[in-house]
């Protein structure tokens, strides 16, 4: 591998630093591998990286890119090619707001020792699960006993008839419709009537009027009255009295729709889907009555849903617990895993609560159903496929014990999530590009785990330790030029909620892990624009977050590097008027592609699909380079506006602008 200077830099005066090549990445960056490597991994992020994504987080950036961005700080040059085990031995890095934990994963398979720090508890949780060393064997019989009992408690829950043979079979999904009424009638609404197109042409139909399935709709019920009729959601008015069709915000919202269909596998007669028997129907009212018992807590408790950017999209609905947004079915469940994981030895229980709870983005009534496509059959749209909460007319109930292989069932999601997490964390594999097959590479002598520590002094003892932080990175706690680099990730502005949409999450892991971080933190002290129309949390505490780094960086050799992109021009000027309130200058500007052009991430972003990696150094290294200002920003091209936006961020910190100057300046490009 070749290390390549990304090229037309509009900078003048290099540094001492980035003249004698003390640090490779002040002068060069392998723009050209990191865009190939990364477009493969951003399709399929869990896939190259499956030991970090054992729970649910948002906007992870690709690891590919953050390996190479750590390869770049190895001081040893022939330890630098990307295939290449370690080279960051004895050094430490720190990642503040470390999220999905990116950065620590591969920070401590090249060796080093890693500080995470987050406000909220989850990625805090989520790199301990996950680096620690733990013989999957005792995972996996853990998990095995956990998943029986289970079973013994809940299966009997999920059982139907096949509507051929009438031998018993597992459910599958049970499929919901959305009720609404005008002021003559009610109604059920759903996506389609359709819910599966065979492979020969054929569809399988639910008939609006007496709600039976069957083949192109065949229905002999001649408009049989005495059901509720089912609608299509494009139709917004009854067509009798003209009045629009509304849901009663009165009531708990998963009464709020009603059972219309059952999917599930016969052994000998395959897919069938069926209207639910009076039998299959009273399984879901056993549960329904089961559900005041359950020792959860009052709506005035922890479940109660505070308002939030993205969590006040529930309360307009009507909905103030987040009890509310499950079944029955899906509450014994949570139920029960609670009861069975209190007794387990604690980095066991951690890994499989969190298990638990990432089951649940597959296991809510917010949940739709997408299985009626040739090409995706059985698949679930899951809770956050949005990344916000959003309403299905089709709401699909996941059985979430489902033993054969599901989309969002527990045992798949220990397959995928824990099992082969950590075969791959023993044996980390790599891309290799240039091959017209899918081919890896082991990385022969790398690990992705590490021994946890719980002072500071601890982490030189050894190689590859990590001390974890539960708090607000504006005070970290540890001493000053200590850290030799900081490489993170921070929140983009406003683009995605991060502590208001995990709440979803944070509640049952209260109840499954209650003494295993400060559940109580404020969430206002997340770094995200509170979109009030003023400065909001997003610069006032990005500014303490890098002063911190700038207190704890080695002054002389120290760097700050993180990605960012946003088309909003007052994200830039935050970011812009914080990095200069801390005290850093721009060495460098890469820029890589990070998104795939599909992602709900980028959606509303104008599809940028390109970070800028920024790579910063203290302002008392007084030989800073000098940008010029461009004349203007390409926004015709994503990769050249990170470009042109990254240049005009390093002219500003060398600048004598105001605050206010820099907010103006910004606008202006940006308008």
């Amino acid at each position: 591998m070749h290390l390549h200077t990304q090229n037309a830099l509009p900078l003048i005066f290099p540094s001492k630093e980035m003249s004698d090549g003390a640090l490779a990445i002040d002068n060069k960056f392998d723009v050209e591998f990191a865009d190939q490597i990364a477009k493969l991994e951003s399709y399929n992020k869990h896939l190259y990286r499956p030991n970090t994504y054992l729970h649910k987080w948002w906007a992870r950036r690709c690891g590919s890119t953050f390996r190479l961005i750590l390869k770049h700080l190895v001081p040893d040059s022939a330890r630098r090619d990307y295939y290449l085990p370690g080279g960051l031995e004895g050094k430490i890095i720190l990642d503040p707001m470390a999220g999905g934990g990116t950065t620590l994963h591969e920070a401590i398979r090249l060796g080093a020792s890693v500080i995470g720090a987050d406000i909220d508890p989850i990625p805090v949780l989520q790199a301990r699960a996950t680096m620690s060393s733990i013989p999957l064997k005792s995972i996996e019989n853990a998990f095995d006993s956990f998943y029986n009992s289970l079973c013994e408690r809940l299966s009997g829950m999920f059982l139907a008839k096949c509507p051929k043979c009438s031998d018993v079979s597992e459910i599958q999904f049970t499929l919901y419709g959305a009720k609404r009424s005008c002021s003559c009638k009610s109604a059920i609404f759903v996506d389609s009537t359709i819910l599966r197109y065979e492979q020969d042409g054929s569809t399988i139909e639910i008939c609006p009027f007496c709600h039976e399935i069957s083949k192109n709709r065949l229905c002999n019920c001649r408009h049989d009255d005495s059901k509720t009729i089912i609608l299509e959601k494009g139709i917004k008015s009854c067509p009798d009295c003209n009045k629009t069709f509304k849901e009663d915000k009165s009531i708990p919202f998963f009464t709020r729709y009603a059972p219309l269909a059952i999917i599930g596998k016969c052994p000998d007669h395959g897919l069938f889907f069926k209207k639910p028997s009076e039998n299959e129907l009273e399984k879901i009212r056993i549960a329904d009555m089961k559900r005041p018992d359950l020792n959860f807590g009052s709506d005035n408790d922890i479940l109660k849903i505070k308002s939030g950017p993205k969590s006040g999209d529930l309360i307009k609905r009507g909905i103030n617990s987040y009890s509310d947004l499950f079944s029955s079915r899906q509450l014994l469940y949570l139920h029960h895993s609670i009861e069975l994981l209190q007794d387990i030895d604690p980095l066991i229980r951690l890994n499989l609560a969190l298990l638990v709870s990432t089951s649940l983005e597959f296991n809510s009534m917010l949940c739709g159903y997408k299985g009626g496509s040739k090409k995706r059959p059985g698949a679930v749209r899951h809770t956050f496929s949005h990344h916000a909460y959003s309403f299905p007319y089709t709401a699909l109930e996941n059985n979430m014990l489902y033993p054969k292989k599901s989309s969002g069932t527990l045992n798949n999601l220990f397959n995928s999530r824990i099992r082969r997490g950590r075969l791959w964390a023993v044996q980390p594999k790599e891309r290799v590009l240039g091959s017209s097959k899918q081919r890896t590479v082991t990385i022969n002598g790398e690990t992705d785990s590490g021994t946890e520590v719980y002072r500071f002094d601890e982490l030189k003892k050894s190689t590859q330790n990590f001390f974890l932080i539960q708090g607000s990175s504006v005070s970290i706690g540890i001493g000053s030029d200590c850290v030799d680099y900081v490489v993170t990730d921070p929140p983009y502005f406003d683009s995605v909620q991060y502590s208001d949409l995990a709440a979803f999450f944070r509640v049952w892991l209260h109840k499954l892990l209650p003494d295993f971080a400060d559940w109580t933190y404020d969430v206002a002290g997340s770094a995200v624009e509170n979109g009030n129309g003023k400065e909001g949390n997003y610069a006032t505490l990005l500014t303490g977050i890098l002063k911190e780094c700038h207190r704890v960086l080695k002054k002389d050799t120290g760097r700050l590097i993180f990605t960012f992109h946003h088309w909003n021009p007052k994200g830039w000027a935050a970011l812009a008027i914080s990095l200069k309130r801390a005290g850093f200058y721009l060495v460098n500007r890469y820029v890589v592609h990070s998104e795939n052009p599909v992602s709900v991430h980028i959606a509303k972003l104008k599809s940028l699909k390109h970070d800028a990696i920024l790579v910063m150094a203290p302002i008392e290294i007084t030989s800073a380079p000098l940008w010029q200002l461009p004349l203007d920003i390409d926004k015709t091209d994503s990769k050249k506006f990170s470009e042109d936006c990254a240049a005009v961020l390093g002219w500003m910190l060398k600048s004598s602008l105001s605050e206010d100057a820099i907010k103006d300046k910004w606008y202006e490009l940006l308008k």
